[in-house]
This record gives C-alpha cells, structure tokens and sequence, in this order.
C-alpha cells in the first residue's frame, strides 16, 4: 500500500471523528470520536515517518498512544464522577460540574 492510502485512511478517520464530535451530543460518544480523531493523526504519522524512513514518528506514535490511554481514563473518570451527581449523559445539558 502506497502513501496515499495510508493518508486516505487517516482523513478519513479524522474526519468521521471529527464530524461525530460535532453532530452527536452524548459524552462518551465524544470521547470515542475524539479517539477516532487521534488515531487518524497516527496513521498519518505512521504513514510519513515510514515514508521517510525516520524513527522519530512511530517514537510520536508510542508517545501519542499513552497520552489517548491517560486521556480516557481521566475522561472516564469525569464522566462517572459528573453521573453520579447528575444522571444526564447529553454534553447540552450539562451546564456545572456540581449538582
């Protein structure tokens, strides 16, 4: 598989991330579009810095994966603490932290 189908690949899950983020209103479908949305910029990632044949871009990639692990534990860990107080799920009725 050439380049171009690696960055195909990732745009287009950058995309339906993207498009996921702003069209659905469920928190923890956010969160697994802004997932999506990471992992499309680490194809892309992947994809030139084999390109290039430098290892400095899957090192980013490994960095990138650890940051999106801590990323969901946090965001997890909000969304539990927040339904525990309210039980709404929808970001739009969401407007505090407390109850």
């Amino acid at each position: 598989m050439m380049l171009n189908g690696f960055l195909v690949v990732g745009a287009l899950l950058f995309a339906l991330g993207a498009t996921g983020v702003l069209i659905r209103r469920n928190a923890i479908v956010m969160l697994m579009c802004i997932e999506l949305m990471l992992q499309g910029a680490n194809v892309t990632l992947a994809a030139f810095s084999r390109y290039l044949d430098d290892q400095a871009g899957f090192v980013l990639v490994v960095f990138s994966l650890t940051v999106a692990a801590a990323e969901v534990a946090i965001g997890l860990a909000i969304l539990v603490a927040l339904s525990r107080v309210n039980p709404v799920v929808n970001v739009d009725q969401l407007d505090s932290l407390s109850g």
